[in-house]
């Protein structure tokens, strides 16, 4: 694997991750997303150099730990996992307020 294909693949995660997910960090800081999306692929970048085509894993490790613990912590506390309904217990889960402005 090339280094142009690696950045694509981050590329592509950083471009669908937002699109169906969104719904969930309405209220997040922008600078906390920023500083996220920089150490997923700033650690995934250092270990390509490290390790090659394997660094793929952490972001795919990532995800799909993300993605199970978000259903499992949505579902116990009665929130849809993938629409984020209903939206007023979700914002009181996450402890935003509630209409949001």
């Amino acid at each position: 694997m090339s280094f142009t294909t690696l950045l694509l693949f981050l590329l592509a995660i950083q471009t669908i991750g937002p699109t169906f997910f969104h719904r969930f960090a309405t209220e997040v800081s922008p600078w906390l997303l920023l500083a996220k999306w920089i150490f997923i692929q700033g650690l995934t970048i250092t270990l390509f150099f490290q390790i090659g085509a394997w660094c793929l894993l952490v972001p795919g490790v990532m995800l799909t730990l993300g993605i199970g613990l978000h259903t499992v912590v949505c579902i116990k506390h009665g929130i849809h996992p993938f629409r984020a309904t209903p939206r007023a217990r979700y914002y009181a889960f996450r402890g935003w307020a509630w209409p949001p402005e």
